[in-house]
């Protein structure tokens, strides 16, 4: 399975931006997928993961009610609105495959990350 991030880029406190995560390989349509984010100097964090459905969705605490992730599963991508980022939310930011946990340790499949910048 390969996974291809994109969408990153510099924002304003307050704005909005919103990633993609396309899978390719056999079986990449069946997977959940997770999104995580590592900003330097700290460890690689949960942020939010859906089913190969999508009618099973988490987010982590520290965005809940901010991003939504999403898939179109015709498109084999999945989607992480982002809303209303603040400046801790600049990380570099990775789908993985295939899981729902929020342990970056039990997924197999990484992509290889896209930057999201929030300025203040």
């Amino acid at each position: 399975v390969q996974l291809q991030a994109s969408g990153g880029g510099l924002v304003q406190a307050g704005g909005s931006l919103r990633l993609s995560c396309a899978a390719s390989g056999r079986g990449s349509s069946s997977y959940a997928i997770g999104w995580f984010r590592q900003a330097p100097g700290k460890e690689r964090e949960f942020v939010a993961s859906i089913s190969w459905s999508g009618g099973i969705t988490y987010h982590a605490d520290s965005v809940k009610g901010r991003f939504t992730i999403s898939r179109d599963s015709a498109k084999k991508t999945v989607y992480l609105q982002m809303n209303v980022l603040k400046p801790e939310d600049t990380a570099a930011y990775y789908c993985a495959a295939p899981g729902l946990g929020s342990d970056p340790r039990t997924y197999s499949f990484w992509g290889q990350g896209t930057q999201v910048t929030v300025s203040s």
